[in-house]
């Protein structure tokens, strides 16, 4: 399901597109993302291309994220260089910000404009990989058996 047009956080676009025409240089650097943090913050992050693989915008946005304590995101959205506007997350991305950020509402374009859509429909019946790890009580090793004296 998608949310209207008029809650798209235009700010968060804005941010993302000034970073893109500002620092994407080249074939190193061509997508910008941007995400809102829970108490409001903006972080913004740029990919980092090379020919053995590298994150996408998305990525690097989690890592300066959690480095500047950002670590409940609930808005992202990733910008084109060149003018190429809103560009929705790869299924990477998808994973990893659903498996970060389950509540998570990511800003895609559409035909009928740009829409804020919750990472959950973007990655229907999906894996998700704290579903599936222990809790920490469980995962912790089993006290040493007394000795017998």
């Amino acid at each position: 399901m998608t949310t209207p047009t008029d809650r798209v956080d235009h700010e968060l676009i804005r941010a993302a597109a000034h970073l893109a025409a500002t620092r994407c240089r080249g074939d190193n650097h061509t997508m910008a993302a941007a995400g809102r943090a829970r108490d409001g913050r903006i972080v913004t992050a740029v990919n980092a291309y090379h020919f053995t693989g590298g994150p996408c915008a998305e990525l690097v946005l989690i890592g300066a994220a959690a480095a500047q304590g950002a670590y409940d995101l609930d808005t992202i959205v990733a910008v084109g260089d060149r003018d190429r506007g809103v560009v929705p997350p790869c299924g990477r991305c998808r994973q990893a910000l659903l498996d970060y950020f389950p509540a998570l509402e990511v800003i895609v374009g559409t035909e009928g404009g740009l829409r804020m859509v919750p990472i959950t429909d973007l990655l229907p019946e999906s894996y998700v990989w704290a579903d599936h790890q222990l809790d920490a009580e469980e995962s912790a090793p089993l006290p040493e058996e007394p000795a017998d004296t």
